[in-house]
């Protein structure tokens, strides 16, 4: 298990990201935990365009205090080029998931995903970004916290 961007994002998540950042009604990242129970190979999770597609090889957190974070335009800082280095770090807030129960098992990963409107099936909600998140929860808050560089990094 490794973190990755999807194929169907490369060369796009900055953009989705301004899209957001836009503020069309409803548009968002999306964060969403995936069952560690229930992950399917990254090789081939890479290859989904959809999180409906993501999801028909993983399952989706179901335990009590997990629901999906949606992160709007006032959440995302300004996209910053950082013509020093030749790149384009994109970050998020923390997210907390509160007194998140044990059943419903472990939690293996987080995506990033784009979603273009507030009523959107999971058909068109693109995912970004894979990032590994071997968690177990207890009951206890988790905080999800991106690393040093964000959740992205185009060069």
């Amino acid at each position: 298990m490794a973190d990755f961007t999807f194929n169907a994002a490369k060369g796009r998540v900055v953009e989705f990201y301004r899209q957001v950042k836009a503020g069309p009604p409803g548009a968002a990242l999306v964060m969403v935990v995936l069952a560690a129970a229930a992950i399917e190979a990254d090789g081939l999770m890479n290859d989904r365009v959809s999180l409906a597609d993501v999801l028909t090889g993983s399952t989706e957190a179901s335990n009590a205090g997990y629901e999906r974070k949606a992160l709007l335009s006032a959440d995302l800082a300004e996209v910053v080029v950082d013509n020093v280095n030749d790149r384009v770090d994109l970050d998020i807030p923390d997210q907390t998931y509160v007194n998140v129960q044990a059943a419903g098992g472990a939690w293996g990963k987080i995506l990033i995903c784009y979603r273009p409107g507030s009523v959107v099936p999971d058909s068109q909600i693109i995912p970004l970004t894979a990032h590994d998140f071997p968690m177990i929860p207890d009951g206890a808050n988790i905080v999800v916290q991106t690393d040093a560089i964000g959740f992205y990094r185009a060069t």
